[in-house]
């Protein structure tokens, strides 16, 4: 058991020997400017290179996710629905369902699922 630790160790101490002499060894030495510019032809750019960021699309992504992750929670919900009383399991899924939809209603009265404002 000391040798599998041991070299373990030792295999985990020439690793982050190599990492550090990769990192040193791979930098660039000088840093152009017009590498770091957004266009590299040498012309200034008439307007910004980015769009503004749409911060109504930014909570449509996050309610899809917190409702993508609590489909996920569903799940088991399934495979414990044979191990579990009926009635107990419909009362669960119905609470859960209905707080999925209070959220949602929020959501909507807030006015997060508006495209057009």
């Amino acid at each position: 058991m000391k040798l599998v630790i041991t070299m373990s160790t030792i295999i985990a101490m020439i690793m982050i020997i190599l990492v550090t002499v990769i990192n040193l060894v791979s930098k660039k030495t000088f840093s152009d400017r017009e590498k770091s510019s957004p266009f590299e032809c040498g012309f200034d750019p008439k307007s910004s290179s980015r769009l503004p960021f749409s911060l109504h699309f930014f909570l449509i992504a996050i309610i899809f996710l917190i409702f993508d992750v609590e489909i996920t929670l569903l799940f088991p919900m399934i495979i414990s629905m044979k191990y579990s009383n009926i009635t107990s399991y419909i009362m669960m899924m119905l609470i859960f369902i209905l707080i999925l939809i209070i959220g949602l209603v929020h959501e909507w009265k807030q006015g997060a699922l508006n495209w057009t404002n």
